[in-house]
């Protein structure tokens, strides 16, 4: 299976009055052709920066300072601002959690879509009003030709994000990156969008990171979980490995405190502590004040490192399942 996205060692850092934020932080990771990466953490954990960096929108104070991002082996961080904008929307494409992040509010809905095929397409308007509409019926929106002339405040929330997709789906991109686009879409929706995901991965190659922090729809929906944590992966491999055989302290308390997964009429497990600021983390593994198993080795940054087919950022990476734990 051919690699459509490789990221090496990234960094990407904030110089603000406070100090130096350093949102994404040493991130390794690898996507193949056709299939779906979750990459889930907390809010503030770097995911969603993580994002914008490979899309190449980090605006002033951000700064990508270090690492590679390779589209197909080639180093998108390289290449000048016109040529990036080329590959933006037609080779990579990213859907928001706010439609209206996507949405002109004052275009009409087939102006806007026309105008995302011709950008990177030579087609007549015809031609590109057909895309469009196909990328409507794709998303499942009824009625495509009279919603095509309609603005997106005639839309409700569900039906603008769909758009959005359908936007991001129209010049069939080798990439997508999805930052948490279902999390305002009632459940029957998300469904009919996780499914059409899937169903787009597998029949077109179309390689896809889906960000969240809900764990459930990355057990349905993905083939590998990245974890992250303080602006650094701490684990990931299949699903089934990191979902069911949790090796981090971090992704087994994540899991362990989903009400799903605690015995009836107990309390429930959670994490102690606070997540750290980015501004002042604890020197060494940014867990280690909140792990029962920190050691004084912990002060050290632990690297990156594969255990048990899988990669792991930790130097005592549990050994019990997680069945056996919680019980």
């Amino acid at each position: 299976m051919d690699t459509t996205l490789t990221v090496n060692n990234l960094q990407t850092q904030f110089a603000i009055r406070a100090g130096l934020v350093k949102a994404v932080d040493d991130v390794s990771f690898s996507v193949k052709r056709g299939e779906i990466m979750g990459l889930v953490g907390e809010s503030g954990s770097g995911k969603s920066m993580t994002g914008y960096s490979i899309m190449g929108l980090v605006d002033a104070p951000g700064k990508i300072v270090a690492g590679e991002i390779l589209l197909q082996g080639q180093d998108l961080r390289s290449l000048p601002p016109e040529a990036m904008r080329k590959i933006r929307g037609n080779r990579i494409a990213m859907i928001f959690q706010d439609p209206m992040m996507t949405l002109n509010p004052v275009l009409r809905i087939d102006t806007q879509m026309m105008e995302a095929v011709r950008a990177h397409q030579d087609v007549s308007r015809m031609v590109a009003r057909e895309m469009s509409r196909e990328a409507l019926v794709r998303v499942g929106i009824p009625a495509p030709d009279e919603r095509l002339q309609a603005y997106p405040h005639q839309f409700s929330g569900g039906m603008r994000q769909r758009v959005a997709i359908a936007i991001a789906l129209l010049n069939q991109p080798d990439l997508i990156i999805c930052d948490e686009p279902t999390t305002a879409l009632d459940v029957t929706i998300q469904g009919q969008i996780l499914y059409e995901m899937q169903k787009l991965c597998r029949e077109s190659g179309t390689a896809l990171i889906w960000i969240t922090h809900d764990l459930s729809v990355v057990a349905g929906l993905a083939d590998t979980v990245s974890v992250m944590y303080a602006g650094r992966i701490v684990e990931s491999g299949t699903v089934q490995q990191v979902l069911e055989h949790p090796r981090h302290p971090y992704t087994h308390g994540l899991i362990a405190s989903a009400p799903s997964r605690n015995p009836r009429g107990q309390p429930l497990q959670q994490i102690p502590g606070m997540t750290p600021s980015l501004l002042n983390l604890p020197e060494g593994c940014a867990f280690r004040t909140r792990c029962a198993h920190a050691t004084v080795e912990c002060r050290q940054t632990p690297q990156l490192r594969e255990v048990e087919q899988r990669m792991l950022r930790c130097y005592h990476p549990l050994r019990d399942s997680l069945a056996e734990a919680v019980s």
